[in-house]
């Protein structure tokens, strides 16, 4: 199977392990080596601030080897999660007029 396939399966699993993006955030991106087998993933994603940041990461973790594997058959002994950017709620709130 194509990395850019089993790279679209992991995108779309990280979006399914976030419960709620921030709405000016872009979708989880993912890129993927596979050799034999095997898949090793690197996503990375942007989260609001403040949040349980590590719990969303080892949700990502957890939902992109468990749907590469059911999806395409390949196991996955590594996913890294890269945070790119943290949106402060804060600041959202703020630019809209309220603070708290």
């Amino acid at each position: 199977m194509a990395d850019r396939v089993v790279a679209k399966i992991a995108s779309r699993a990280a979006r399914e392990a976030l419960v709620v993006l921030p709405p000016d955030a872009g979708p989880p991106h993912a890129t993927v080596v596979v050799r034999h087998d095997t898949a090793r993933v690197r996503v990375s994603l942007e989260l609001d601030y403040p949040s349980d940041i590590g719990g969303q990461c080892a949700a990502v973790r957890r939902q992109v080897a468990r749907r590469v594997k059911m999806l395409a058959g390949m196991d996955v002994p590594e996913v890294t999660v890269q945070v790119e950017r943290l949106h402060s709620m804060q600041s959202r709130g703020a630019a809209q007029g309220r603070t708290q």
